[in-house]
């Protein structure tokens, strides 16, 4: 009898040992987060720190809002812990194929009714990327930045439910990212009430929540910043300045000097507002976008 006290006493401690240390090894595991693009991916990972991996693996040269992964990418998103949304019918492939809801955070369902609805579809392609359509929900919301503050607080309820232990240093780290994002806000808003009636030309129907955020006067063309435009789309920008006399193009990205050039024949001057949709080329989402900050101050301010 003392022989089989004395096993119990031992299996017992040695059970506790082991729960104790898995359960000690439960609450350090990272988690694993995949997003749809680059914004998502970088609000998770100020906001989670160390305590996730997060991933966006989209190619560098691809527009992640038609981008299609593979099925090996596919089968990595769907054994994540959390799999970051945009909403607002970004990243179309989310449709065709099958994941987890349990793991699925649209970040933009709190603001649904702020969705921007396209008034024309327009068909065309971004670079080696098949034909598209920009259909009737606009996407590009981390822009307007108090659309960027709701999404990036609804990571931060994702990865507290996840890990509710940490809850309160995602909260922290969240509340940091939530006061950049709030000073771009204020920034952009003080740069353009210089003069909110300025007509601007867009190179890019991307701008819509921008747009309606700072009060700008836009109107919108489909030039790609790597492409020189076709005799059409020349003809067409003719036609918009007729009742829209802009002196600013603003781009995605850098645009080619040949287009450039012959802007400056028209009065035109360009300069890049990069969404950030993929990652950028160099720097982060928070030092690209106070570039774009500080550009628009050469339209507003400088001028």
């Amino acid at each position: 009898m003392k022989d089989l006290m004395s096993f119990s006493i031992v299996f017992i401690i040695i059970f506790t040992t082991v729960l104790c240390s898995h359960a000690a090894g439960g609450q350090s595991e990272k988690l694993t987060v995949y997003t749809v693009n680059y914004p998502l991916k970088y609000f998770a990972e100020r906001i989670a720190g160390e305590h996730a991996k997060v991933v966006f693996p989209a190619p560098p040269d691809v527009d992640p809002a038609y981008w299609m992964p593979n099925a090996k990418t596919i089968a990595e998103y769907q054994q994540a812990d959390l799999i970051l949304l945009n909403g607002a019918n970004y990243a179309k492939w989310i449709s065709k194929v099958s994941l987890p809801r349990s793991k699925m955070v649209d970040t933009s369902a709190t603001f649904k009714n702020r969705y921007i609805t396209m008034k024309e579809t327009i068909t065309h392609s971004h670079g080696p990327e098949a034909a598209h359509a920009h259909e009737s929900t606009a996407f590009t919301l981390w822009i307007d930045f108090d659309l960027a503050v709701k999404q990036a607080a609804s990571i931060a309820k994702a990865l507290s439910r996840r890990k509710p232990e940490l809850k309160d240093t995602f909260q922290k780290n969240h509340t940091s990212l939530e006061n950049d994002l709030v000073t771009l806000d204020q920034e952009i808003n003080e740069i353009v009430a210089k003069n909110k009636s300025l007509p601007l030309i867009m190179s890019h129907p991307v701008y819509d929540y921008f747009a309606r955020r700072y009060k700008l006067n836009i109107k919108s063309v489909h030039w790609e910043p790597d492409e020189v435009p076709g005799d059409e789309q020349w003809i067409e920008l003719r036609g918009i300045l007729k009742d829209h006399p802009a002196k600013w193009m603003i781009w995605e990205g850098d645009p080619i000097k040949k287009s450039v050039e012959r802007l400056k024949t028209m009065g035109i001057y360009s300069l890049v507002f990069n969404p950030c949709g993929n990652v950028p080329k160099q720097g982060g989402f928070l030092s690209n976008m106070q570039g774009n900050v500080n550009n628009l101050k050469l339209i507003f301010i400088n001028q």
